[in-house]
């Protein structure tokens, strides 16, 4: 089973019609500095993250090959709290849900987040991720939690590619409902090396947010 949901028309109707939506309020534009990947290259796409559109506009960005095979990483309790975002979420970005909070009936149990997003990867599946863990100021990249070190660590064939939002706090500020059209770029780096033997934790991880930083223009 490799969990990408069967398209419908009706699903491809709603795809194309939020990604024609997305690329006229953000006038996003794709920048790759690598060479694009084939849709069979299984990858951690990390970003930095500063708006609810943050995982929308990178997927949005992607030539039309890969977006099949790429699943946005995003918060169950922001969108599950809709029937329409559970649509969205599951229907059309085949997004990796993820529980921040444990319900009431879940009691302390542990968040099952990295075999989540590992199972993924194991199916041929890429993600996008936003190692910061919460949204920032859209001007600085805050320190990088450590989730994506273990993720890197349990899927060694998994590459990791850097992507650089500029301007998406702009469009959906924090706290506001009110999206302003700005245009916004997303900067694709090239692949950074896993973590190698030896290499400490807060060493990857602050190898990996300096790539990320070089990408800003």
């Amino acid at each position: 089973m490799n969990n990408v949901p069967e398209t419908t028309l009706s699903s491809r109707l709603v795809s194309g019609c939020l990604i024609r939506i997305c690329r006229l309020l953000t006038g996003v534009r794709a920048r790759w500095l690598a060479p694009v990947p084939d849709s069979a290259s299984v990858r951690i796409y990390y970003a930095n993250h500063s708006s609810h559109l943050d995982g929308i506009v990178i997927w949005a960005s992607m030539p039309a090959r890969l977006r099949p095979t790429v699943r946005p990483v995003a918060a169950a309790d922001y969108w599950e709290a809709s029937p329409l975002r559970r649509y969205i979420a599951r229907r059309i970005f085949n997004a990796v849900l993820i529980k921040r909070r444990p319900s009431a009936e879940e009691g302390s149990q542990p968040n099952n987040a990295l075999e989540l997003m590992s199972e993924a990867l194991n199916h041929a599946q890429s993600l996008i991720i936003f190692p910061e863990g919460t949204r920032g100021n859209g001007e600085d990249i805050s320190a990088f939690k450590s989730g994506l070190w273990h993720l890197a660590r349990m899927n060694p064939g998994a590459q990791l590619v850097p992507v650089y939002l500029e301007n998406l706090n702009r469009v959906l500020p924090k706290g506001s409902r009110l999206v302003v059209p700005v245009l916004c770029s997303a900067t694709f780096g090239e692949a950074i090396s896993p973590p190698q033997d030896g290499e400490e934790k807060q060493a990857f991880l602050q190898r990996a947010r300096e790539a990320l930083e070089e990408l800003k223009s």
